[in-house]
């Protein structure tokens, strides 16, 4: 009986060993993976901070999509700048625009996406009603507007499904009406110009590697337009930033270039997302 009860000791022992040991790997992973993406974030922003002070030498704002190698600390760190007059604007785009987008990228039927597309635009054209004696009544009486694409989930129609199906492809701080082809994402062509995805790489690839005269032929000259954005101020970055065991790590910021004297940087940051990538993911 003795040496029964020493060995289920020894067993819960070995157990309890093998638990804390599992226990302090996963904390290891965990603590080295917060570790990577502070300094991945670190390296990032700064190689973002050091294309900004490139655009703003430039005198004249690329109108297309831009990509550099920036070596910072001695990491290459992938920067791409973008005009956002390249994604749909929700403030902007009339109702063909947007009924095209959800039709080609939300999935809703022809008939449902216009009418969608049409509260939308009622949406933001709305005055909402405000109290006449309230001291904010005049501010309160303007017509309303998309201030971030998460307020589509304020639009009865809307749901979270549509929304992370559209989000990617619109910005809300943008009053354009139509798409610059030249600064467009890939996804936001394939919305436009459905059903051609080898037509859409040919041209994005020419476009990358700046070959003049592109033929954009293809997309609908109502949605877009291939002159350029004509020096906009607004701007999305993405430094891909590489990290131990293959991971990346892609920091987004949209960033407006206009001067602000509130400010004491030359630009303003208006919004920001990062997203660590695997191996797999990442060269995929």
């Amino acid at each position: 009986m003795a040496l029964v009860a020493v060995l289920w000791i020894v067993a819960a022992l070995s157990l309890l060993a093998a638990g804390l040991s599992q226990t302090t790997r996963a904390q290891i992973d965990t603590a080295s993976v917060q570790r990577d993406a502070a300094v991945g974030q670190a390296l990032g922003d700064g190689a973002i901070h050091i294309a900004l002070q490139a655009l703003l030498a430039e005198t004249r704002r690329p109108p297309g999509v831009q990509t550099a190698s920036i070596v910072y600390q001695g990491v290459a760190i992938q920067v791409e700048a973008a005009p956002l007059d390249g994604l749909i604007s929700l403030n902007g785009a009339d109702v063909p625009l947007l009924a095209q987008m959800l039709h080609n990228a939300g999935g809703l039927a022809p008939g449902a996406a216009e009418a969608l597309a049409r509260q939308l635009v009622q949406w933001r054209s709305e005055r909402p009603p405000a109290d006449p004696t309230s001291p904010a009544a005049a501010a309160l009486s303007q017509q309303r507007r998309f201030e971030a694409p998460e307020d589509l989930m304020l639009v009865p129609g809307v749901d979270y499904t549509l929304y992370a199906r559209i989000a990617p492809l619109v910005s809300a701080d943008l009053s354009t009406a139509k798409v610059n082809a030249l600064a467009a994402p890939p996804d936001v062509l394939a919305a436009l110009a459905p059903g051609d995805p080898g037509r859409i790489a040919r041209f994005a690839a020419q476009r990358a590697a700046g070959q003049p005269g592109v033929d954009s032929s293809f997309l609908d000259g109502r949605f877009t337009t291939s002159s350029g954005g004509g020096g906009t101020e607004l701007y999305r970055l993405r430094a891909s930033v590489p990290l131990d065991a293959g991971r990346i790590l892609v920091l987004t910021r949209d960033v407006s270039l206009a001067t602000d004297p509130v400010h004491l940087l030359p630009w303003r940051f208006l919004r920001q997302s990062r997203q660590l990538l695997s191996a797999g993911a990442a060269s995929s």
